[in-house]
């Protein structure tokens, strides 16, 4: 422990160490075009990581080595190559057109041309980014890359669901998250004002690199630095708006429910029935309004950034407030960042830092029911609030009301619940170079995150007269912990050429990253008060967890082309994670990729093509995402024995080991073609993939009789195979007052479970004590399964038509839901399940269109997902009928006599009604206008020399969205209250729902 102390230790403390160092040969001057200087070009060294960009005035400043080729690369012109030779002043003017092939990217652990580039990358850029008002970079991915899709949750600080190229295990899919070169846990700690551009690797050519964490595709995040200009720059981007949910579920008021209660029960409520209770029921409660609000969202973020000949820096600080939609929701978050760099001769050196402190209030639950769940079917006679009852509000009695709705408003208000976490991240790299072309690189990554999770929610007692919801005590619960990785990467780069055409990149390279984890859980009571919020040792529970994983991996790349018209590409890395057995620790991951640039051949020079490259690639990636120390066997202290009539607690092995557990493997195969035309004013680009995923890792469900405290083992159980098509379009005018540009992403995906062992199926997400989903050959990962429907039976000869085996059952009647006896056995049981719909969308497409005129802009951002289905399980509560709750005006059409209705059955009907079926499935396709924004640039020329530049603009966004899902919102990803995982994507318990949004903004730069 004290040698991790000393590590963090003098990892911060050298953050800070740096000097102002002086280099060798410098090489100035301007960057311009027709309309003159242009600020934010990137102008680099050929052959290294040496670069810097143009200040507001388009000047630059940078040192280069003996014999260096400047690069000049800049969005929508034609980027140059200058020979330096003896000039120490290079002017430049670039040549309009649409983004260069020459632009310089970042791949896994470099960076590379573009015209070089044999993989599957998709990239968004800083303007993408900021021109979405949104709390993460995840969801700012969202519709801008083909082939990933992102699943957001409308809960204020929850990160989105991120999927590349779709699913491709039971396991965990998220994809491996790398910020400035840090294996980072994810994107929810960084401001996105912060980000310079996102890369998305998507296929083996470029994510083999990373060996064990490459499954699932990885996102390179690259954020901004400082410049070589000699004055400081300062920028303010600031924006203030709210949000708000409109839509509403269509429920009965007052006096429909009371009507309605009397009609399907037996006996009325007494509630309806007692006098006593006349001006108690006189209240019309719409308990969706009360629940939902007008959220207000400001964010502010300053920037710093500058350097001279020897140095750059950035520094910035952002603040973000998001109120959500739904009451006591809110996130809040504290952004600090540096990055800096510095020079001397052959070695550089520099630093990125991130500090992030959060604040969020979370979505409640109550009884495993979602707030939302609780508001559709909670009487409208019963009142919000009522002081005369502990806690002040007011709640069912069963008893009196026949029903156990939870008050909503007392489940998200009452008490507190707050997450606050710290986080951490950051680097110390250095780099050396050798011999000319050859360079050596250290670097050191953190990330640290802690967190303390409080949950206060004091004595309450929602009914006078005995409600169903009380609690005669308060209750305190504390939850903390640490999460820190330590990333330590050493690399050898060698770049040169041979005969001037044959240029070569040879990459050796070792990491090593250990991750140290620790948490602390306690709760107690206090019977006393309820102005104390600290624990006791009144009923209290105490436990704590501490666990480490550590993965060592060494990697070999090679990158050649002839004169960037043939390319070829390896790699090839061993990984040892400790999440497996010494038989089987280490893991093999390779690569191999090549493309032909047909737009180098010579009789492609006078053609329009400015690009016509066609590649492939093929490799294998891996996966360890399982909990630690699952092929060992480990002990629990918390097991309960009976012993002498007494509850008495004991050790025992806490689940079965598996000693044999290996690495999930990943095989990548991918085709694409790039094409240019135009000065590449038109692009496009084509991918198709087929990735096969083997040896599974899941949790397999154990036999209870074996007495194990965890039910389940962890196995490599069958094969998934992923296949898809992707494809990007732009169209890109620069030229003249007005300009404009459209850019369409299409993305398919389709996932079939090839095997899974021995198993006929693995159960996944449930509801009401049924599985909804599940695993089987043949079909997709997690596909819906029930029984499919065939409308209302209308009297009893059809009844017993069905049920032949069984003629003499009564629990089926007239007015019950008729479903398909697709075994023919003559009755309705499980064996009659099937596939009744599919949660993952098979098309994704996003649609970007912007234009500029004079001093205007608008852009325009549309988002749509298509082809799956979502199992509502709020219809079960609207037109289920179970007992008596609220419900859908629907039911007011019920069946009640033959021929009244053909799709909802009658009220209290068979208990089968009630079964998983594809009467809870809808079509989950939408199209969405995701983004509106529309801004003012002010001339320059207007503030003088004190303001750089001005822009004002207003941004709305969900403002649109066509569905025909009857649900709040189409977008249902994983479920972040009740936490059913992976297998419950697609299952809307009452998701809390995308807000609309809208917002003003400014920008200012100084």
């Amino acid at each position: 422990m004290k040698n991790n102390y000393l590590k963090r230790g003098l990892f911060i403390v050298t953050f800070f160490c740096f000097g102002f160092i002086t280099a060798q040969q410098t090489v100035t001057g301007t960057v311009s075009d027709e309309s003159g200087p242009i600020p934010g070009v990137n102008v680099i060294e050929r052959g290294t990581s040496n670069g810097t960009t143009t200040d507001f005035d388009g000047n630059y400043s940078i040192e280069v080595s003996e014999g260096a080729v400047l690069v000049f690369s800049y969005i929508s012109y034609q980027t140059q190559e200058i020979a330096v030779n003896d000039q120490s002043v290079i002017d430049v003017n670039l040549v309009a057109g649409s983004e260069s092939l020459d632009d310089v990217i970042v791949v896994g652990y470099g960076t590379q041309s573009r015209a070089e580039v044999t993989g599957a990358i998709s990239s968004i850029d800083t303007e993408e980014i900021n021109s979405l008002p949104v709390s993460t970079a995840e969801q700012a991915l969202q519709g801008r890359a083909s082939g990933v899709t992102v699943i957001n949750s409308g809960s204020p600080g929850n990160s989105p669901a991120v999927r590349i190229r779709g699913l491709a295990s039971p396991n965990n899919n998220d994809p491996l998250y790398v910020i400035d070169g840090v294996i980072a846990g994810g994107l929810g700690s960084l401001n996105p004002n912060d980000i310079e551009n996102i890369q998305v690797l998507k296929d083996a050519s470029t994510t083999a690199v990373y060996g064990s964490r490459g499954a699932n595709g990885v996102v390179l995040v690259t954020t901004k630095s400082g410049t070589a200009s000699q004055k400081a720059q300062l920028s303010l981007d600031t924006y203030t708006g709210v949000q708000f949910n409109s839509n509403r579920y269509d429920l009965l008021n007052r006096e429909q429910y009371i009507q309605y209660a009397r009609e399907v029960t037996d006996t009325d409520p007494e509630r309806l029935t007692n006098p006593e209770y006349a001006d108690f029921i006189d209240n019309n409660t719409d308990w969706q309004d009360e629940i939902f609000r007008t959220g207000v969202m400001k964010s502010i973020n300053l920037g710093l950034s500058g350097g001279n000949e020897n140095s750059n820096y950035r520094f910035s600080g952002g603040y973000l407030n998001q109120e959500g939609a739904v009451i006591e929701t809110e996130f809040e978050r504290f952004n600090f960042r540096s990055n800096s760099n510095f020079n001397f001769g052959k070695l550089s050196f520099g630093q990125t830092l991130n500090v992030a402190f959060t604040l969020q209030n979370p979505e409640r639950e109550d009884g495993g029911r979602s707030i939302i769940e609780h508001a559709i079917k909670s009487a409208p006679y019963l009142s919000v609030y009522n002081p005369d009852n502990r806690g002040g509000f007011q709640g069912p009695n069963s008893a009196l009301d026949g029903q156990d709705a939870a008050n909503p408003v007392r489940v998200q208000t009452l008490g507190s619940a707050e997450n606050k976490g710290l986080t951490i991240l950051g680097s110390l790299f250095a780099e050396y170079e050798i011999i000319d072309g050859l360079t050596f690189k250290s670097q050191a990554g953190i990330d640290y995150y802690k967190y303390n999770n409080n949950n206060f929610i004091p004595s309450y007692n929602d009914d006078s007269n005995g409600g169903t919801h009380q609690f005669g005590f308060a209750q305190i619960t504390k939850n903390s912990g640490t999460n820190q990785s330590l990333t330590l990467t050493n690399s050898l780069n060698y770049k040169f050429e041979v005969a001037d055409f044959h240029n070569f990149e040879v990459l050796v390279l070792a990491e090593d990253q250990t991750i140290d984890s620790e948490s602390l859980n306690a709760s107690s009571q206090n019977p006393i008060t309820d102005d104390v919020e600290e624990l006791s040792l009144n009923q209290a529970g105490l436990s704590s967890a501490s666990s480490e994983y550590r993965r060592v991996g060494y990697l070999g790349r090679l990158n050649y082309n002839f004169d960037q018209k043939y390319l070829l590409s390896g790699s090839y890395r061993q990984d040892a994670s400790s999440r497996f057995g010494a038989n089987n620790r280490w893991g093999t991951f390779w690569s191999v990729s090549a493309g032909w640039n047909v737009a180098k051949e010579s009789f492609m020079q006078d053609t329009d093509f400015n690009n016509f490259k066609i590649r492939g690639s093929w490799g294998t990636t891996g996966n360890d995402q399982i909990g630690n120390y699952r092929y060992a066997s480990t002990l629990v202290t918390s097991f309960i024995y009976p012993i002498g009539g007494a509850a008495v607690q004991g050790t025992t092995a806490e689940g079965l080991p598996n000693q044999n557990l290996k690495w999930e493997e990943v095989t990548m195969k991918n085709i694409g073609l790039d094409l240019g035309m135009f000065n590449n004013a038109l692009t496009l680009s084509m991918e198709y993939y087929s990735n096969q995923s083997d040896d599974l890792l899941y949790e397999l469900p154990l036999p209870l009789s074996l007495g194990y405290n965890l039910p389940t083992i962890a196995s490599n159980v069958g094969s998934v195979k992923t296949t898809g098509f992707e494809a990007d379009l732009g169209y890109n005018d620069y030229e003249g007052e007005f300009t404009w540009s459209a850019n369409l992403n299409l993305g398919t995906s389709k996932n079939e479970v090839l095997s899974i062992g021995s198993l006929d199926q693995v159960q996944g997400g449930f509801f009401e004590n049924e599985y909804l989903t599940r695993i089987a050959p043949g079909e997709p990962l997690f596909h819906f399964y029930g029984l499919k429907t065939d409308g209302i039976y209308q009297n009893q000869a059809e009844v017993d038509e069905v049920f032949t085996a069984n003629p003499d059952q009564t629990a089926v009647q007239p007015g019950d839901i008729r479903f398909l006896d697709l075994n023919g056995d003559g009755d309705i049981t499980a064996a009659d399940k099937t596939v009744i719909g599919n949660p993952y969308p098979t098309l994704t497409l996003g649609l970007n269109l912007s234009a500029q005129y004079k001093n205007f802009d608008v852009s325009m951002f549309i988002q749509g997902a298509y082809g799956h289905e979502i199992y509502n399980t709020n219809l079960y509560d609207l037109e289920g009928m179970p007992r008596l709750f609220n419900s859908g005006v629907a039911v007011l059409n019920r069946w009640t006599g033959e021929g009244t209705s053909n799709t909802i059955p009658r009220a209290l009907g068979a208990p089968q009604n009630l079964n998983a079926s594809d009467r809870f499935i809808e079509d989950g396709s939408y199209t969405r206008l995701k983004n509106l924004n529309i801004g003012y640039t002010f001339d320059e020329d207007i503030f003088g020399e004190s303001l750089a530049n001005l822009r004002i603009y207003i941004s709305g966004q969900n403002l649109i969205t066509l569905t025909d899902y009857s649900g709040l919102d189409p977008e249902i990803g994983v479920d972040n209250v009740l936490q059913q995982g992976t297998g419950a994507i697609g299952i809307d318990r009452g998701l809390y729902p995308q807000p609309t949004s809208l917002t003003f903004g400014l920008q200012l730069g100084f």
